[in-house]
């Protein structure tokens, strides 16, 4: 049964508002459907990420023998290697290629004209080489090394230890020689034991 006051408002032929409920239900609807749209379209810009991040590259590696031609190659990922520690990286790069019958570096194996993807066949992916640090004392990047692996031992052993390191370092009678070994952060790590057994049989 209608109130007193509506049916006084109907008699005089006042315009009723709409019931508030059924407002309430139109505007939940409009959303529903606002947010169906968004996600829609965040689920279609997901799919495009996925199609992207999902394409692998398959490249094939060989070990090869150190030569000048791969000098940029060998300082870059010195300077990955040692980072913001002070070593002369391009006087170690010098080095290394001067006595390159110890060094291997690993690189795309047979580069073909026709590859759909745009690879240097000279770029250096990774290496590995024995510096042997009594042989070159004397020299500004080998007296850096020392420096920065006793300040390594400093740090975490008690202080007779690096003593004995420091004595060890420098005896000449005894030759000490520094496995460097570094790779592109995005070559796999499979590649380390092919490159270890290449650096043995150079020896």
């Amino acid at each position: 049964m209608a109130s007193r006051s509506k049916r006084r408002a109907m008699e005089s032929g006042v315009p009723q508002s709409p019931d508030p409920l059924v407002q309430c239900d139109d505007k939940e609807e409009d959303e529903v459907e606002d947010e169906d749209e968004n996600n829609d379209d965040s689920d279609e810009e997901e799919d495009e990420e996925d199609d992207v991040t999902d394409e692998k590259v398959n490249i094939e590696f060989e070990a090869y023998s150190l030569s000048d031609n791969d000098y940029d190659g060998i300082k870059k990922l010195l300077q990955q290697l040692f980072l913001k520690d002070p070593v002369n990286t391009a006087e170690l790069t010098d080095l290394l290629i001067q006595q390159n019958h110890i060094v291997s570096v690993i690189k795309q194996m047979d580069v073909s004209e026709d590859s759909e993807y745009d690879v240097d066949e000279d770029e250096v992916f990774g290496f590995i080489s024995l510096l042997n640090l009594t042989e070159r004392k004397g020299t500004q990047c080998a007296e850096q090394i020392q420096e920065l692996i006793l300040s390594f031992c400093e740090k975490n052993r008690e202080k007779s230890m690096v003593e004995q390191l420091d004595k060890f370092l420098n005896d000449t009678t005894k030759p000490v020689g520094l496995l460097l070994s570094e790779r592109f952060i995005n070559i796999p790590p499979q590649i380390a034991l092919p490159m270890y057994q290449q650096l043995q049989r150079q020896f």
